[in-house]
């Protein structure tokens, strides 16, 4: 466990750093993307192992960034967490609809951020 390629795609550079500053202090290696288009253009040149996706973002959303990375077969099983400043139930449901692997509200609650990356790496691989 860790060493894994991390990708934050997050348009707020103080969330970014949080998230980056977690992550690799845990042993995660992080690529990092300001908007939903750069986000799944490094998704699919670096096949991360993990993608954390902001749902308000310059350009495309969050939403609409998951679908084209998930649309490709070289990237459709990566796990998915969507990371909002929304905590409203709704927003935490259209996301879980459209596919997303985990959901995670803004401010970042450090502990249970670092475990809900660590629930991904220690899921039971699909068969």
């Amino acid at each position: 466990m860790a060493n894994e390629l991390i990708l934050i795609v997050e348009d707020n550079e103080k969330n970014r750093k949080l998230a980056r500053d977690v992550l690799q202090f845990k042993g995660y290696r992080t690529i990092e993307a300001e908007t939903g288009e750069d986000g799944v253009k490094l998704a699919l040149e670096h096949k991360p192992d993990l993608i954390l996706m902001d749902y308000q973002l310059p350009g495309i959303n969050g939403i609409e960034a998951f679908r084209r990375i998930r649309g490709e077969t070289s990237t459709a099983t990566i796990p998915i967490i969507a990371v909002t400043a929304s905590a409203m139930p709704e927003d935490a449901r259209r996301m879980m609809d459209a596919g997303f692997d985990g959901f995670q509200t803004k401010p970042l609650n450090v502990k249970a951020f670092a475990q809900a990356v660590a629930d991904v790496f220690s899921a039971e691989p699909p068969k």
